[in-house]
């Protein structure tokens, strides 16, 4: 399965590469040869890129999954950073179910994701209201990206370990941490977007999970 809004991207190298291929087996120029060669890696490039393979998520009530693919590069206080690379999975899951109360596009530079600096890089902030309290999540742009894709909007009550948006390319996720949940995950660890617990209710009553 391919994410949402990559068709384009695809359909627009798919193109490319037949050209390229038709002119190279028309004109035998070597030129043309290389640039069919070139389109059909792109090719193979984004379709493992924009894949979006079916998750077994993970449904609790007393927990929150990650909202992203990748490796968790930072906790701030109450807020875990994931960074995403080129071979991670790029479409990003919601953390806790809940209300979209607002969604909010700032812009930027594109300084690499993992530096800390990447607070000023492009960026999308959704706010979650959950019964737990207010949950953001905010997409940000890296280096080679140039657009954030979301696929809710405000209003929208968005299920735990739903498709709530992209990003293209390199890139990181922040995701805040309500009081009432015990942080699990760990700088350095690797996560999967809808399937690993990153945070625990302090106190699960049994039977609610």
């Amino acid at each position: 399965m391919l994410a949402k809004g990559s068709t384009q991207w695809i359909f627009t190298v798919l193109m490319f590469t037949f050209i390229s291929g038709a002119g190279a087996y028309l004109t035998k120029n070597p030129y043309m040869e290389f640039a069919t060669y070139i389109g059909v890696i792109s090719v193979v490039f984004l379709l493992r890129f924009f894949r979006d393979p079916e998750r077994n998520v993970k449904i609790c009530r007393n927990c929150m999954v990650a909202p992203a693919d990748g490796k968790v590069i930072d906790i701030r206080e109450r807020t875990v950073c994931i960074f995403m690379n080129f071979q991670d999975v790029h479409v990003n899951r919601t953390p806790l179910t809940g209300t979209i109360r607002n969604i909010e596009h700032k812009k930027g530079g594109y300084i690499p994701a993992f530096y800390k600096d990447s607070d000023r890089n492009e960026r999308n902030e959704i706010i979650i209201d959950t019964e737990y309290g207010e949950v953001s999540v905010t997409q940000i742009a890296g280096t080679v990206t140039r657009r954030i894709i979301t696929y809710v909007k405000k209003g929208d009550i968005t299920q735990q370990g739903q498709r709530f948006g992209m990003i293209r390319f390199g890139s990181r996720v922040d995701v805040t941490i309500p009081d009432v949940f015990d942080i699990l995950c760990e700088k350095g660890d690797k996560v999967y977007a809808g399937e690993t617990v990153i945070a625990m209710k302090n106190t699960v009553i049994e039977g609610n999970i």
